[in-house]
């Protein structure tokens, strides 16, 4: 008897992200991974793990082959073979951009992908495969941009999401953002504005570390303070002539800070079977100091969760994924047919 998934790929025309502003393509290929025994026992429903991907990735890549370092399907067999986690379907989505990802957003700047995901993918899921069509039989977890989408769906759709699983999300963007905006301030200014460096950048063979670093606060930009009146539909941060830095639009950016926003969807995350958390405390991004404020605030609350710090840094954790897939799988598991 086997004890390997197996996975479908899914070609999900969208609806909610036609006619973007980026022009990205609205056909999205989804991986579903389907527990061992779902082609066996054709009577059972399961629950059902969301999977977000973090910055620059899309679903497809968690099943890429690496060397020494299982993908997630390797992982969730080897989890699910042992006992350690519950069988569940779980959804790889794609959520990627031109400018390298939605953070699971709605923004007219990149696309309607907080819809995608809530009014879409989740329905498309429950009509196609045996799930438990229930918000207590459905998990969302990600790492980084992933992480953050998982808290941000969790938070503002607790009829969907049952139990929220957070990797080194991005959150305190006081710190985990704003130390790097002066080199997009050098970098756009050197280009001749943000259209020109965008368009380098798209031409450029091959993408450096200096290319992230800029990508990632006009991405983030994009998707937190979009703006149609602005160049690329995008309201940076900061004067795009002198530097200066624009409080304003800063302002925008925190209304989707984890920590900022969290007194609103405390009672949300209340309701959670499980919210867990954790980040590693070398975090290149800082984030682990986030991680550590937000959890401060959701004791002051009185929000039950877990958290947990590990010694590593920000890259190549997917290994914590066998930390909070058997707690998640167990939470939303539970539930009675």
């Amino acid at each position: 008897m086997s004890t390997r998934g197996t996975i479908e790929i899914e070609r999900v025309d969208s609806r909610v992200l036609a006619g973007n502003a980026l022009g990205d393509r609205t056909l999205r290929d989804v991986p579903i991974y389907l527990p061992a025994s779902y082609g066996r026992d054709r009577e059972r429903r399961y629950p059902v793990l969301y999977c977000l991907t973090g910055f620059t990735g899309r679903g497809m890549m968690l099943l890429n082959a690496e060397a020494f370092t299982p993908n997630l399907p390797e992982r969730l067999d080897a989890m699910m073979a042992s006992g350690r986690a519950a069988e569940a379907i779980v959804v790889m989505p794609d959520c990627m951009t031109r400018l390298g990802g939605s953070q699971y957003v709605n923004s007219s700047a990149t696309g309607r992908y907080e819809d995608h995901v809530i009014e879409e993918l989740v329905p498309y899921v429950d009509a196609h495969f045996r799930t438990v069509p229930s918000r207590d039989a459905r998990g969302v977890v990600g790492k980084s941009s992933g992480g953050f989408g998982a808290l941000w769906l969790g938070m503002r759709h607790p009829d969907v999401f049952g139990a929220v699983g957070s990797h080194s999300g991005d959150m305190y963007f006081e710190y985990c953002y704003r130390p790097d905006i002066p080199k997009a301030v050098d970098a756009l200014r050197k280009a001749g504005g943000l259209v020109a460096w965008f368009r380098d950048f798209e031409a450029a063979p091959k993408k450096t570390s200096a290319h992230h670093d800029v990508l990632n606060i006009v991405a983030m930009a994009a998707c937190y303070s979009p703006d149609p009146a602005e160049p690329m539909g995008i309201a940076l941060p900061f004067d795009a002539a002198s530097g200066e830095f624009r409080e304003d639009v800063w302002a925008r950016w925190l209304e989707f800070d984890p920590v900022h926003v969290l007194p609103r969807y405390a009672d949300a995350l209340r309701s959670m079977r499980l919210l867990f958390l954790d980040c590693g405390t070398q975090d290149e991004f800082r984030l682990h100091l986030g991680a550590r404020i937000l959890t401060a605030r959701l004791r002051a609350l009185g929000v039950r969760h877990e958290y947990e710090e590990f010694a590593d840094g920000h890259m190549q954790v997917a290994y914590r994924y066998e930390v909070s897939i058997p707690k998640l799988a167990t939470a939303i598991g539970a539930v009675n047919v």
